[in-house]
């Protein structure tokens, strides 16, 4: 209302000069009128910031409200929603869905306001210049249902633009999750085409959405000059006379409505259209199914009499799709009672890990009764850690109680395992601890709970034999010996210890006994431990085999030094080398033009054509502006206007050409910039060594590919061509306002340099605000994919709402840097629009002592002050989002591992041989840290088979490392006559293959899995399945949920 208001206080006190005469002027009429052009001004100033301030504090609740919903959602998604999402699908809905709430509540309020403001305009229009005011006000009516085709364009281009995003977010995931299989195997190349195929796909949505909102910035930028042109030809035409009152009235009531109608209105149906998208997208995730546990309360008595109790037991993982299908587990019964051991054995896929999953609810039962008293705690069969140090990954949430956790740490031997304690920190996903370390913590996070029941998903399988035994005697039959226990394993030499053993086949329940009664009733397992028997007995005699196998020299030589470490002590292992978690970099000072230049030569090569399109529209809006303000104030009494009609028509059509191209020519190179940014970012990630993954969590390397790149496709470009657009107005404003009243300079350049000390005291404190903003987005997405990897610990431990309150805690962290984002920038914008307001009434109340140009000083300051403090907050937001520009570009220039390719290529059929010799070789996984491989020699000879052996830790999987160069080691390490560090990496690692430690299987099909990059013929595949024992598991459990056995095989 204020913004209407005031151009009619601004009319009346040109029309009393008009008018004016000095023989019967009523002074006090004009101070009232120059009061309430400054009140209004004042009054705009702190409604509007007051406004903005409070919807944008509503926006930030209602994101911070929907991100706790969809981690809650997260936490309590079951099997079967797990397959129908991803973690890359949860961080995009984290990153970019939710900030759609930030944004829209911005302008919501602008749908109905602009058709309020506009029809109370008409009105105003009326009274000033008749008829001739629809004629201008049918060219915004033209616009309005424009934008709304435009908001549906929109809302289609963000539903293709979302899923596309999700699906890159995920490939990315999936790529720094298992980057080091990615290395090994050389796969760099085809993921990068993945990835950019789906950015392409991305970027040609976002380039159709960025060209309408190109459209609506052209419009917004010629609008007026289309406005005018219409109204005063026709107002002209009817034969009516031009006065300055008129002109100036209806440009300024036209410039009220035309920020409205033009820009927020439009604006508002475009965040209305992605708001919806957004919403339908998270409603769509928070409706997918969940897992109810049921929470029955524990009396004491069911606690000291804790048992697990199975009668006949079916289960499916899958129901629909298992129709057809044998159930995951078929009519299985047992009962573990306070200190029995069951052990449950079986072949790979025969239903185990699903059984611990009836037990924890995570399985639902179908058929059957389960019955369990007590509180249940559980060892996973992949380890999971999650950031931090050892010690809290132990406690976890639990108080420390020092006597007990010493008894922990020995029992299941991390004491004195590493050389900063249990407070070493540990990175994502354990990324700095060897298989066998996580293990060991996985296991004693379970023992230090003090549960009623434990259940052990093998976690004697990642470390070795002497440690194996320890944790076995030591805590899973010593600590433990009085709790209820089942131990899933395929260690057979501990089945004596059990008192009971149930054996699965295929989901069947074969057998149930003791060790003695299995034995005698001539199950298979007996067999099989027989045989292993027959070969401990074996080893210690002379090998009798009939056949023959080949020992290495290598091999004998390193046995003495493995029966010494076989003989430790668990208290006397040897420190153990551990990597810690760096602190995320952040940039300080300004940002340089450097930085700016990186940034356009990144999508705009031809400079001379982009400045071509800046001055050239700017030359005619500025001439169109002189036309408007300056000859039609000089139209004779008589005249018609004819020629100023003539010479506006040109102006405006050039105007209007020019400024469309402009501003689609600029959102073509800015999104071309994020592309071609995006894409040196994610080949720098492939090129660089393995321990910055060691060393940088998964969310902070998402956390630029989601939100940073988000802020380069959309925000940046969006807020740097209103920027441009802003400051080349300014430039011409100035231009027209000092060739006609040349003293108006006077208070502009101090106003102008007040504005940029302003400006520049506010960026000091924003712009590190806004890298904060940054940083502490990261601990947010990073917690998300960790509690996803865990997610059955979690919710078996109960600690859902300790996850939960630690997720809003990152997220209140990141609130805080936001909202000081948010109350800096209001600061900066009331101050800016208070010294506006200063000079709009030093100026209205100057015009009543000099009397001349009064419509012209009076229009143009009003004008100029709106257009200097949004150019100057425009400049600081763009200053602010370059952090994300700056953010990616320090991505682009990280450290390179060697090439893949180098002018040294070996032979074709190399290595034909397989002759591998190390000679005194040093490895370590950094410059500055410890060497873990210590001047290693040694060959291996063709078609010799070599065990590698040692304690955890020993550095058998740093030997592989060496070997593939994932870490460049000191010495020479040749194969078949060929040094490895004097070829390419693609060269070294494409003639040789591993099955990694960590398993790890891709988004997708079994296909996908097994031939991502379709070079193998299915008669391959199918043979290879065979070789490994797979072909029965896909073709009988098609629909079974697969467990990390199932993926080693696969790999």
């Amino acid at each position: 209302m204020i913004k209407v208001i005031q151009p009619v206080f601004l009319g009346k006190l040109i029309l009393y000069f008009e008018s004016y005469n000095p023989d019967n002027a009523e002074l006090y009429e004009a101070y009232g009128y120059a009061a309430g052009v400054s009140l209004s001004t004042l009054g705009l100033a702190l409604l509007h910031h007051l406004y903005f301030y409070h919807v944008q504090r509503a926006g930030m609740k209602i994101r911070i409200a929907m991100c706790h919903m969809i981690y809650r959602k997260a936490l309590c998604l079951s099997a079967t929603a797990m397959g129908q999402t991803t973690t890359g699908q949860i961080v995009n809905l984290l990153s970019n869905d939710v900030n759609k709430f930030d944004e829209v509540t911005i302008f919501l309020h602008f749908l109905w306001v602009a058709p309020l403001q506009a029809a109370a305009v008409i009105g105003l229009l009326w009274q000033e210049i008749g008829a001739s005011c629809l004629a201008g006000m049918a060219v915004l009516f033209f616009l309005m249902p424009l934008q709304t085709i435009f908001g549906k364009l929109f809302s289609k281009y963000r539903s293709k633009t979302a899923a596309f995003t999700d699906s890159r977010i995920r490939t990315m995931n999936e790529v720094v999750s298992g980057i080091r299989i990615i290395k090994m195997y050389a796969w760099e190349k085809p993921f990068a085409a993945l990835v950019n195929d789906v950015r392409r796909k991305e970027i040609s949505k976002i380039m159709s959405s960025s060209y309408l909102r190109g459209l609506n910035m052209a419009s917004f930028f010629t609008a007026n000059k289309i406005i005018l042109f219409v109204t005063f030809t026709v107002y002209v035409l009817v034969g009516n006379k031009i006065s300055a009152s008129r002109v100036f009235v209806t440009v300024s009531l036209y410039s009220a409505v035309r920020l409205t109608v033009t820009l927020f209105f439009p604006a508002a149906i475009e965040k209305v259209s992605e708001s919806a998208i957004s919403i339908r997208r998270i409603k769509k995730f928070l409706l997918l199914d969940e897992l109810v546990k049921a929470h029955v309360p524990l009396t004491q008595e069911d606690k000291k009499e804790a048992s697990v109790e199975i009668q006949d037991l079916i289960c499916y993982w899958d129901k629909v799709s298992s129709t057809l299908d044998a159930p995951t587990l078929q009519n299985v019964s047992f009962t573990v009672k306070p200190g029995q051991l069951l052990a449950v054995i079986g072949p790979v896929g025969a239903g185990k890990s699903s059984l611990l999953s009836t037990v924890l609810e995570e399985l639902p039962a179908e058929k059957g009764v389960i019955k369990v008293k007590g509180e249940l705690t559980y060892a996973s069969q992949q380890p999971w850690v999650f950031p931090g140090t050892i010690r809290s990954n132990i406690l976890f949430g639990k108080e420390l109680q020092p006597q007990r956790y010493e008894s922990v740490l020995r029992a299941c031997a991390l004491k004195r395992l590493l050389p900063d304690g249990d407070l070493t920190v540990i990175g994502d996903r354990g990324a700095t601890l060897s298989g066998g370390q996580k293990a060991r913590v996985n296991l004693a996070r379970a023992v230090y709970q003090d549960a009623d029941i434990y259940l052990l998903d093998d976690p004697l399988s990642a470390v070795d034999a002497e440690v194996g035994r320890h944790l076995f005697e030591q805590c899973i039959c010593g600590i433990l010996k009085e709790k209820p226990r089942i131990l899933v394993t395929h260690q057979l030499q501990y089945l004596k210890a059990a008192d009971q053993i149930l054996v699965l086949k295929e989901g069947h329940m074969v057998a149930r006994g003791t060790y003695s009664e299995l034995q005698q009733s001539g199950v298979d397992f007996t067999s099989l431990l027989k045989k292993d028997e027959e070969e401990e007995g074996e080893k210690e005699e002379a090998p009798r085999s009939p056949r023959i196998r080949t020992i290495s020299q290598n091999s004998v030589r390193s046995h003495s030094s493995s029966v010494l470490s076989v003989k430790d002590e668990s208290d006397q292992l040897p420190a153990e080398p551990v990597h810690t978690m760096a602190e995320e970099t952040r940039t300080e000072g300004t940002i340089g033009l450097r930085m700016y230049w990186k940034y356009f030569r990144a999508g705009a090569n031809v400079i001379i054509f982009m400045l071509m399109l800046f001055s050239a529209p700017q030359a005619f809006y500025i001439l169109h502006d002189w036309c408007t303000n300056v000859d039609m104030l000089h139209v004779p009494p008589n005249g018609n206007g004819d020629l100023c009609i003539l010479c506006s028509s040109g102006l405006t059509g050039a105007t209007i050409i020019f400024g469309f191209m402009r501003s689609l020519f600029m959102f073509n190179a800015l999104v071309s910039s994020a592309e071609t940014l995006h894409n040196r970012m994610f080949n720098s990630i492939l090129r660089t060594p393995v321990r910055f993954f060691d060393i940088n969590p998964i969310g902070r390397i998402l956390n630029r590919f989601a939100k940073d790149i988000g802020h380069l496709d959309s925000l940046l470009p969006w807020t740097f061509v209103d920027f441009i657009q802003v400051f080349l107005q300014i430039i011409g404003v100035v231009a027209v306002a000092s060739s006609v009243i040349p003293w108006i300079l006077i208070p502009v350049l101090p106003l102008l340099i007040s504005f940029l000390f302003l400006r520049r005291y506010f960026l000091r404190t924003s712009r590190d605000v806004k890298r904060i903003e940054s940083t502490t987005r990261s601990p947010v997405f990073s917690h998300l994919s960790s509690s996803l990897q865990g997610l059955c610990t979690i919710r078996a431990f109960k600690a859902e709402e300790r996850f939960q309150q630690t997720f809003d805690a990152h997220q209140d962290l990141h609130s805080e840097a936001w909202f000081l984002f948010l109350t800096t920038s209001r600061w900066f914008a009331v101050r800016l629009d208070g010294m506006c307001s200063v000079f709009v009434t030093i100026t209205a109340f100057g015009c009543l002592l000099l009397k001349d140009n009064v419509g012209l000083a009076l229009s143009y300051a009003v004008t100029l002050m709106g257009m200097f403090q949004w150019g100057v907050r425009q400049s600081a937001e763009v200053e602010n989002m370059m952090t994300s520009v700056e953010r990616v570009v320090e991505y682009t220039e990280l450290e390179s591992e060697a090439p893949w390719e180098t002018q040294k290529r070996p032979p074709p059929d190399w290595p034909n041989r397989g002759l591998i010799t190390f000679d005194k070789v040093n490895f370590s996984y950094s410059s500055d840290g410890p060497v873990v491989l210590k001047n290693i020699s040694a060959m291996f000879r063709p078609r010799e088979k070599v065990g590698i052996v040692g304690r955890t830790g020993a550095g058998k999987s740093s030997l592989i490392s060496a070997l593939f160069r994932l870490m460049e080691p000191e010495g020479k390490i040749i194969v078949d006559g060929v040094l490895t560090s004097e070829i390419g990496l693609h060269d070294l690692r494409q003639k040789m293959s591993i099955i990694p430690q960590d398993p790890m299987l891709f988004t997708g099909t079994m296909r996908k899995n097994l031939d991502p990059f379709s070079q193998h013929s299915d008669h391959d595949l199918w043979k290879a399945l065979e070789e490994v024992n797979t072909r029965t598991l896909l073709v009988t459990e098609s629909c079974r949920v697969w467990k990390s056995s199932d993926v080693h095989f696969l790999m």
